[in-house]
């Protein structure tokens, strides 16, 4: 859903704003506007934690508006609301009391005095219509853009036949909807709703849109901490079939015995692989995961009339645990690291007894966001469980656990599992995502329930998503993935993200220093590259090697997290070797430009990385002035020549969009070439 709210609220508001800022040459950007009040930064002080924000959805629905324009809305309005009225006035010759006189879409109905519900639920659906049933008399019927006169047809027809009567003939004529209700003013008056009215030109100015992004289509993307893996094809193909696709959400149990089959096939899978008794699928995204995980267990406290309220949360813990404890309302207490990168377990014993009757969970990260295995992550749970608090393992970095471990088998309580990172579900384009939990048995009784689902009714704890399984459609993917790869398929996936990570580790020592290596000397599946040194002693930003890394053909790995001046990189295991090194020439490469900077071949403020990312524009300039030539900007590697990413826009300037947070359409001047 879109979520509004006036100008006196905009910096508090959660989700992703897309705001418009200006590049280094002055032209209008779009860039993503007030990061700094998100999780992984502002930490319990956060007022957004949607990880997942379902931006794909979200533009989907902005294409829709795009390819209808202001015009198209209003005709498909007009028409939904012309078959609710006209099977309104059938629906009251027949006997039924329409219940609400003012209705766009929906119609509240009763049944005649004596008329039986069962009767009509019967006949509805001998026909495979699904009415929502309210009560004993009560139901309603909803039309949409897809009904058809031939289905409102059908629709009375049924209605009729509940009380043995005839059909009346339907009437066909158009409705106004109540003038009091329109709007006056201007709405997607911007050319961008206007220019693609034909599938040839919305179908060429998506693929304009697409040509601007760098995605795994073009190369590996190497995000530490979010695992942008292979989305197979095989994977995907379930969710464009229409027994999937077209299933209501509460279609009665009876339809869906298919589906609910599967969805209980992947809840025991997934409990399997996580050690645990039971699985919940109601979590729309690893952020709502963890909510829903802390919830279970204040619930659980509840029930035995314990009032613990304090989260224990290590620094090295996933960024979004600090806002999800604060969101439950929760006290934060911080437990501090040792120089390698572990829990500080005398730390954490000292917290546990100062803090021991009202601690209610210890939030950690296995293999922790510093990327490392915690080698007393057992001593830590036992601390924990010996004030008889309960521990939640965040499931961020699960993808270095399958097959080899689990949080079950460590000790933990909870778990929430980002499907979109270890399980396949695609996370970029910002998800959909999907958060399950996954609980030991004492707590299996506190999962969250459904006001509107058979069996999940009774729940101490009520809905956390709108639908009883959540993205529903969207686990498809994790149960294809999980389900073809078998166990040791997702054995061999696990030891190909460690040894990935490590591969990189080892290939880039001499060039970048890699921080919080295991007793062993390794990493997990993902490494930490400390830029602290050399910021201090060249003035390069990591913001500057992630800029450059785009005139590679890169995207940047995770910038200043989960510490300032560092740079966090998974390779995932569905990289190959070849793809690997050239990243790592990539790295390489730009590790000799700053080595230029400090023999003064050019000076910082002249070198490549702070006029990254280079554009055509700049390519085709008969005007260059810099102290590197075009092919070191354009083409520092020789795979460039064949395949070349263009970057869209220059570097943005993050604070000028953050002080004027402008979040309507940009400037016309913007889209000029698309709407002519």
């Amino acid at each position: 859903a879109f979520f509004a709210c006036k100008e006196t609220y905009k910096r508090d508001l959660p989700g992703r704003i897309i705001g418009v800022s200006l590049d280094a040459h002055g032209k209008p950007a779009l860039r993503m506007a007030l990061q700094t009040r998100e999780q992984h930064i502002k930490r319990d002080k956060a007022t957004s934690n949607i990880c997942t924000a379902q931006a794909l959805l979200a533009n989907m629905a902005a294409a829709y508006s795009v390819y209808h324009g202001k015009e198209g809305l209003q005709q498909i309005a007009k028409t939904v609301h012309t078959l609710a009225k006209n099977l309104a006035e059938s629906a009251k010759s027949l006997g039924y009391m329409v219940k609400h006189q003012l209705f766009f879409d929906t119609l509240y109905l009763q049944m005649p005095q004596g008329a039986l519900l069962n009767t009509l639920k019967e006949k509805a659906e001998a026909k495979a219509i699904n009415f929502y049933y309210w009560n004993a008399t009560d139901f309603s019927i909803q039309i949409g853009e897809g009904t058809t006169e031939a289905d409102i047809v059908e629709i009375v027809q049924v209605l009729a036949d509940a009380l043995g009567k005839t059909a009346p003939a339907l009437k066909t004529a158009d409705v106004a909807l109540p003038p009091q209700f329109l709007r006056s003013d201007d709405i997607l008056a911007h050319p961008v709703f206007s220019a693609h009215r034909s599938e040839t030109k919305m179908m060429r100015y998506l693929k304009y849109l697409e040509n601007k992004d760098l995605s795994l289509v073009h190369s590996m993307i190497p995000l530490g901490s979010c695992t942008m893996k292979l989305n197979a094809a095989t994977e995907l193909m379930p969710l464009s079939w229409a027994e999937f696709a077209n299933m209501h959400p509460f279609a009665p149990e009876a339809q869906t015995l298919g589906y609910r089959e599967i969805l209980s096939d992947l809840q025991n899978l997934l409990s399997e692989i996580t050690g645990f008794y039971a699985t919940s699928l109601q979590p729309n995204s690893g952020a709502q995961g963890e909510y829903a995980g802390l919830r279970v267990i204040q619930t659980y406290f509840e029930s035995k009339q314990q009032n613990r309220n304090i989260c224990l949360i290590p620094a090295s813990a996933h960024g979004t645990n600090p806002a999800s404890a604060a969101m439950c309302g929760m006290k934060i207490v911080v437990v501090a690291c040792d120089a390698e990168g572990n829990i500080d377990i005398l730390d954490l014993a000292q917290k546990v007894k100062e803090h021991a009757e009202n601690v209610a969970v210890l939030m950690l990260t296995y293999p922790s966001t510093h990327g490392v295995y915690e080698e007393n992550v057992r001593a830590c749970i036992d601390l924990v469980h010996g004030v008889g608090a309960q521990v939640y393992m965040d499931g961020a970095n699960m993808n270095a656990q399958v097959a080899y471990t689990s949080p079950g088998f460590l000790g933990a309580d909870v778990c929430h599992l980002n499907l979109h990172k270890t399980f396949a579900i695609p996370h970029g384009g910002g998800g959909p995502g999907a958060g399950p939990i996954c609980v030991a048995k004492h707590l299996a009784d506190f999962l969250p329930g459904h006001p509107l689902y058979a069996g999940m009714q009774a729940k101490p704890l009520s809905a956390v998503s709108a639908a009883p399984f959540g993205s529903a459609l969207i686990v498809l993917i994790s149960y294809s993935y999980i389900r073809m790869m078998g166990e040791h398929g997702l054995r061999q996936a696990t030891a190909n993200a460690i040894l990935n990570a490590n591969y990189m580790r080892k290939r880039l020592e001499n060039y970048y220093r890699a921080m919080y290596l295991g007793a062993k000397g390794h990493v997990a599946h993902e490494l930490l590259l400390d830029l602290r040194a050399m910021k201090k002693e060249t003035g390069v930003e990591v913001a500057d090697i992630a800029k450059r890394l785009m005139d590679y053909g890169f995207h940047a790995p995770t910038v200043a997290f989960p510490l300032a001046d560092t740079l966090m990189i998974e390779p995932t295991e569905s990289e190959d070797k070849a793809e690997l090194d050239r990243f790592c020439d990539a790295m390489i490469a730009i590790a000799e430009e700053i080595d230029n900077i400090k023999k003064g071949v050019y000076a910082l403020q002249e070198s490549p990385l702070k006029h990254a990312p280079h554009t055509a524009e700049e390519l085709i300039a008969e005007d260059w002035q810099k102290p590197y030539s075009k092919k070191q900007a354009f083409f520092p590697l020789p795979y460039l020549q064949r395949q070349k990413y263009w970057v869209p826009v220059k570097r943005v300037d993050n604070a000028h969009g953050d002080r004027n947070l402008i979040c309507a359409c940009p400037p016309i001047e913007m889209y000029q070439d698309v709407s002519n």
